[in-house]
């Protein structure tokens, strides 16, 4: 059986469970406390981080981006990279957007902050880092809805990789609470559709020890 390492709150680790579930290719879910620098693990993937996927005939591949092509080209039915060039080059911008600045610019100042300092026991969160968060994720969400209102989803007519990395950094947001969903009724929209996805179900039904999610967060109806 192919094995996923993961944290259960990581975006990075919720887009790949996402790609193989909407491929329909069965996986373990196996936890992985990377601050345990677990010496195994490490043999597996010498950064130290997850999402880590082990194959069935021993390959492992690491970062959630290397996995998603690797799946996309190993398994080509149902297809989340796009079938053209241009909408290949459409949904890595995207993914790139969403895994980088969204990342970067909301996820790291809210999940890390508010969540991960707490369990790594680093200290308080940071006022300025949150403050950004709450203000960046505003402009993220209109363009998100921008997308959401001129396309099927968000890199086209299809469902594709850019919208599982997108739905995967926000629901790690909404499991804390920290989406405010009236910022933007067609980013709404969006979301409702892609976590009724029966790809969805497995993260929805998930609680983190200590921290209990928001009423909607696994109301398929919001």
């Amino acid at each position: 059986m192919r094995v996923l390492y993961h944290l259960p709150l990581s975006p990075h680790c919720r887009k790949v469970r996402l790609a193989l579930a909407e491929k329909r290719i069965p996986f373990e879910l196996r936890l992985e406390r990377v601050w345990e620098r677990r010496p195994e693990f490490l043999d597996l993937n010498p950064a130290g981080m997850v999402p880590v996927l082990e194959e069935e005939n021993g390959l492992v591949l690491a970062d959630s981006y290397v996995i998603c092509e690797y799946l996309d080209e190993a398994y080509p039915e149902t297809p989340l990279l796009g079938r053209t060039h241009a909408e290949r080059a459409e949904v890595r911008r995207l993914v790139a957007w969403f895994d980088g600045k969204f990342n970067d610019e909301v996820t790291r100042n809210l999940l890390y902050e508010k969540q991960f300092k707490r369990m790594l026991q680093r200290g308080n969160p940071d006022g300025p880092a949150l403050r950004a968060g709450y203000a960046n994720i505003k402009g993220h969400l209109e363009y998100l809805g921008w997308l959401a209102e001129t396309r099927s989803w968000l890199a086209g007519s299809s469902l594709s990789l850019a919208d599982l990395t997108a739905a995967a950094q926000l629901s790690a947001l909404d499991y804390i609470g920290d989406v405010d969903w009236t910022l933007s009724d067609a980013a709404k929209d969006w979301y409702a559709r892609i976590k009724s996805r029966p790809s969805f179900r497995p993260i929805l039904a998930e609680r983190i020890s200590g921290v209990a999610p928001p009423e909607h967060y696994d109301d398929l109806d919001f």
